[in-house]
């Protein structure tokens, strides 16, 4: 076990007080052991057993923070996913494990089908052998023992900063994205003809009081597609909403299948001959939607329209870098680079060629 691994262990120092360990990511998704840990028993040698009143507490105010659930357990799949429908807690799960190999190899296969960090994955398991492998296998992932399942309510891992419409609906969203992802997969033609079957529509808008905190809540939780990972509060928010220097956009998507939410959030500063992105970003979702590319042609267009040469940061943090790719393949050269931050910039005088995207733009 690792240090990932909340309270003291025996024969080891107990881990160090909060104020001493770094700043983590709030938690995205909680992965559940069943028997012993959900409820008190094993199911498949013929107990029937109640989950625990405590646990389904923590499951159902988890859900309304926004915090994803999933499993990684030991058993038969249609067995535990019956005695979960049996007890009304399958809808509440987003994504099941259950079979016979290693946990750790299943709370990877979690994070890699949701699309989040291990660093933003959490795993509660009975057994301190199961938290060992899972801990020593993937030591991002932050690991409890169940009888810790009601405190983690009071963790401020498990307590995100704001609570959004968008938190209180993310466990729809990606049961949505997984019935995308069926008909993805059911498909037979080829990428190109699905995401045109999609009619995926990007509203694009100047934020607005509403929006801020889901505006903070992007910038706190999207690492992968984000041009710098800087974070804004509230305040800081509001202040570049009505500076006339600045401008906040931010984007919506839907398809035939229904929203997306609120998925992308670009802060630029308006100067007299420069458009500078200082935080571009794309909820990691609609990663595969390619409408990080949309976005920035847009901005693009609309800057060059203005008069003002399309000027972008971008500070490498180690999982960003296809942020990086999207940038170059939207026009933008590096006009600096100081390793640690670059300056990006599409040449006025040879600007992009107009790109054709299975998405249309609406602005609002």
């Amino acid at each position: 076990m690792n240090a990932q691994t909340r309270g003291p262990r025996e024969g080891t120092a107990a881990e160090p007080p909060p104020a001493a360990r770094a700043p983590q990511p709030t938690v995205k998704c909680l992965v559940w052991d069943l028997d012993d840990t959900l409820w008190d028993g094993v199911v498949l040698e013929g107990d029937a057993p109640v989950p625990f009143a405590a646990a389904v507490r923590t499951l159902r105010a988890l859900d309304r923070r926004g915090i994803l659930h999933a499993v990684a357990s030991r058993g038969e799949y249609d067995v535990a996913a019956a005695h979960l429908a049996a007890h009304g807690l399958d809808a509440l799960f987003t994504v099941l494990e259950v079979g016979w190999g290693a946990k750790s190899g299943a709370v990877e296969r979690i994070a890699t089908e949701l699309n989040i960090g291990l660093d933003t994955v959490a795993f509660l398991d009975n057994d301190a052998v199961e938290r060992a492998e899972v801990a020593a296998a993937l030591p991002d992932v932050r690991c409890y023992p169940a009888h810790e399942a009601e405190l983690l309510l009071s963790y401020p891992e498990f307590t995100p900063e704001f609570l959004t419409d968008e938190s209180a609906q993310r466990r729809r969203l990606y049961r949505t994205e997984r019935r995308r992802k069926a008909a993805e997969a059911g498909h037979t033609g080829p990428p190109a003809e699905f995401l045109a079957s999609l009619d995926l529509v990007l509203t694009v808008r100047r934020a607005t009081g509403a929006d801020l905190a889901r505006a903070h809540e992007l910038t706190v939780r999207t690492h992968q597609l984000n041009t710098t990972g800087r974070t804004f509060d509230l305040d800081e928010l509001r202040r570049l909403c009505e500076d006339p220097g600045h401008e906040v956009l931010v984007a919506s998507l839907t398809d035939r299948f229904g929203s997306y939410g609120t998925i992308g959030l670009a802060v630029t500063a308006l100067r007299d001959d420069a458009t500078v992105l200082e935080l571009l970003l794309m909820s990691c979702r609609v990663m595969s939607r390619g409408v990080g590319a949309v976005l920035i042609d847009h901005i693009v267009t609309r800057s060059l329209a203005a008069g003002r040469r399309p000027v972008a940061e971008f500070v490498p943090t180690g999982v960003n870098r296809q942020m990086l790719v999207t940038l170059r393949f939207s026009g933008f050269a590096v006009v600096e680079d100081a390793g640690d931050r670059m300056t990006l910039a599409v040449d006025p005088n040879q600007p992009p060629p107009a790109r054709s995207h299975p998405v249309r733009v609406v602005t609002a």
